[in-house]
């Protein structure tokens, strides 16, 4: 099932099928560098995942996964982890290193983001990373996000403290930024 689809991407469910494509980019040392899990990210695990996200709503509280697809192929995927007051989220992404660089992340958060805010009513999302992945905290800010806070040494990660860097974004704030486009 596709929720969204852009320009260049598909936004869907996973499928069984997605298993040995999610597991390789997880198990990617680069990928999983500022994410909570280890690698090798094992095909099993993946397997499991998949099932998990089959029965998940968009719609009800709690974290969802839209698969991200590119010409046919798994790229990626984005998170949402919609709040119990239905008002506000934190969201989440990994795309695999082939795919990085091409805009699919901008693509594919901000299609999120459009949904979570204009389909939705979502009053804020926020979203959360490792100081040290530029990457991502450029993505944010190029989607309108400010950053919020820096927490230094907040997480302890793969045997190291980690400090977090925390972004915000309105309702508001999305819609100015959409609207003089």
């Amino acid at each position: 099932m596709t929720f969204f689809a852009t320009e260049r991407l598909a936004l869907r469910h996973f499928r069984p099928a997605d298993a040995p494509v999610l597991a390789a980019y997880r198990s990617d040392p680069e990928v999983a560098r500022y994410q909570g899990w280890e690698v090798p990210y094992a095909l099993g695990a993946a397997e499991a995942f998949v099932r998990t996200l089959s029965w998940s709503d968009p719609n009800e509280p709690g974290w969802f996964q839209y698969a991200v697809e590119a010409g046919g192929e798994l790229v990626g995927d984005v998170a949402v982890n919609l709040h119990e007051n239905r008002m506000q989220a934190e969201i989440g992404y990994t795309f695999a290193i082939p795919h990085q660089g091409k805009g699919y992340a901008t693509e594919a958060v901000g299609r999120v983001l459009t949904h979570l805010f204009a389909d939705r009513g979502l009053h804020r999302v926020s979203a959360e990373c490792d100081a040290r992945n530029a990457r991502s905290a450029n993505l944010l800010t190029r989607l309108g996000f400010r950053q919020e806070g820096h927490r230094v040494q907040a997480t302890w990660a793969k045997g190291e403290w980690t400090d977090d860097l925390l972004f915000g974004l309105l309702a508001g704030e999305w819609e100015a930024r959409t609207t003089v486009r």
